[in-house]
């Protein structure tokens, strides 16, 4: 596992890497790059569609040749001194704090944060003072769909990462009730279908503002979406975030090395035994969830049993021999379900891009999207730790529950807009 690039430096280059790359978190890196590669992609979407005539530019009135305002420098003064004030200081704190806490935390740099404000004060007058005319005119523009994937992108991210803590939190009430403002500014905990929810809600209002089809828009995303997801369990699964499957109880770990061996008899049960407070902590009960699944000859043991060594939230046993943080594995080693994802959501990935040009009724290819989505998370789901509804009939999660919802109101959209 790398929590961070400080471990991944270390592991594969076998040197002592400089102290701040421990805050180059993985998780962060991976989502980071799921946005931009999945910006990139529906960019090119959206201009094969209106290369084929679908989708059409909006004429939107600006100003040109205004100088810059007290309002603009006093919006780019605060974001200047919030990103100086954290970016800076997750770089100078002494206690090596990890930057999800250190970010919300009180904790920052004053100076940094100055310095930062400046610049984009300063950035921003001289962007207008260039652009500044003896009399501002104005001017008539057209704007494709294409060029407001930035601002879908921003929607997206800020409206993705509320919907997924208001979902998590919904999800795990018991957790949230004990300490709301807690939970609401922990870092940990996000729900992927939550994000996808609100994030959704908020674009297509953008898009029906903006006047983009957005029967069209979706089925640009469709493909998108499915990739953002792969992309995304590639850092649940490099930084071991909590995000996997149930025990496998065919396997141990190994206290030295933090790998699978197999379980001779007994062992499963002395093992959570030995390590009843670790599992009382994260399951609450005394029963837990296990399977046992001997990985067949074709596959490494890790693809059916993964520990998760140096998993970033620090879960599970001190291994032998390892000093300083992320120094835990999982006693019993679990179904990777992440790399699971990654694997089978590429690959719908693949699908929906080769089958996009097949359906020509606007709508169906995201109706596929939504069946596909719906089935992928509804099979994993079934070996997969997660919060049970035990007051519901047959004991849904909520993404049981969701996924189920999305199946059938993706086979719906696609007769209805079939039909229409």
């Amino acid at each position: 596992m790398y929590p961070n690039l400080y471990f991944f430096l270390k592991d594969v280059f076998g040197i002592e890497p400089w102290a701040w790359t421990k805050f180059v978190n993985s998780f962060g890196f991976f989502v980071a790059i799921a946005f931009i590669v999945c910006a990139i992609v529906l960019a090119k979407e959206l201009k094969r569609k209106e290369r084929q005539g679908l989708l059409f530019p909006v004429e939107e009135t600006i100003t040109v040749g205004k100088p810059a305002t007290a309002a603009e420098l006093i919006i780019n003064a605060i974001l200047g001194f919030v990103v100086g004030y954290k970016a800076l200081g997750i770089f100078l704190n002494q206690d090596q704090v990890s930057p999800q806490e250190y970010i919300f935390s009180g904790s920052g740099s004053v100076g940094g944060g100055i310095l930062l404000a400046a610049l984009f004060v300063f950035l921003k007058y001289r962007e207008k003072n260039k652009q500044k005319l003896a009399k501002p005119e104005e001017r008539k523009i057209r704007v494709w769909p294409h060029e407001r994937v930035g601002d879908i992108t921003i929607f997206a991210a800020i409206f993705g990462f509320l919907g997924a803590k208001i979902f998590d939190n919904l999800e795990n009430w018991d957790r949230f009730i004990q300490d709301p403002i807690g939970n609401l500014l922990s870092p940990s905990g996000l729900t992927f279908y939550g994000g996808l929810i609100c994030a959704t809600i908020a674009i297509l209002w953008f898009a029906r503002k903006k006047k983009i089809s957005i029967r069209h828009l979706v089925d640009a995303a469709a493909p998108v979406l499915m990739l953002a997801y792969g992309l995304g369990r590639i850092g649940c699964q490099v930084s071991g975030d909590g995000d996997w499957g149930i025990l496998n109880s065919a396997y141990i770990t190994d206290i030295n090395t933090g790998k699978a061996v197999p379980a001779q008899p007994g062992d499963f049960e002395r093992t959570i035994q030995a390590n009843r407070a670790i599992y009382t902590a994260e399951f609450g009960t005394d029963s837990i969830p296990h399977k046992s699944v001997k990985a067949p000859s074709f596959l490494p043991v890790w693809a059916v049993a993964y520990a998760y060594p140096h998993n970033v939230n620090e879960q599970g046993f001190k291994l032998a021999n390892c000093e300083g943080d992320h120094c835990n594995a999982l006693p019993v080693p679990v179904f990777p379900t992440p790399l699971y994802e990654i694997i089978t959501c590429l690959l719908l990935f693949g699908v929906l891009m080769a089958i996009r040009g097949k359906f020509t009724m606007p709508g169906q290819l995201f109706s596929i999207y939504l069946i596909l989505n719906g089935l992928e998370r509804f099979f994993i789901e079934k070996i997969r730790v997660n919060t049970k509804y035990d007051n519901l009939p047959f004991h849904p999660t909520q993404a049981e529950i969701i996924s189920s919802l999305l199946v059938i109101g993706g086979i719906a959209l696609f007769f209805w807009v079939k039909r229409k």
